[in-house]
């Protein structure tokens, strides 16, 4: 199974969102977010936006 990490890391006044994929990319948003929660909720979403990154999950899976 490949490893997808969604983080968030103290910015500003809030959380920034971050999605990192096996490959070492990773992608954060620009926005912050008040708590931790919502921050990993926000990384979720942006990786649920992003259905090209996960079928090559699948493809280099198989």
């Amino acid at each position: 199974m490949a490893p997808i990490e969604l983080t968030a890391t103290p910015k500003g006044n809030g959380y920034q969102a971050t999605v990192t994929f096996p490959d070492g990319v990773s992608i954060s948003s620009h926005e912050t977010y008040p708590t931790i929660g919502e921050a990993i909720a926000a990384a979720a979403m942006k990786l649920l936006d992003m259905p090209e990154r996960l079928a090559r999950l699948d493809q280099d899976a198989g």
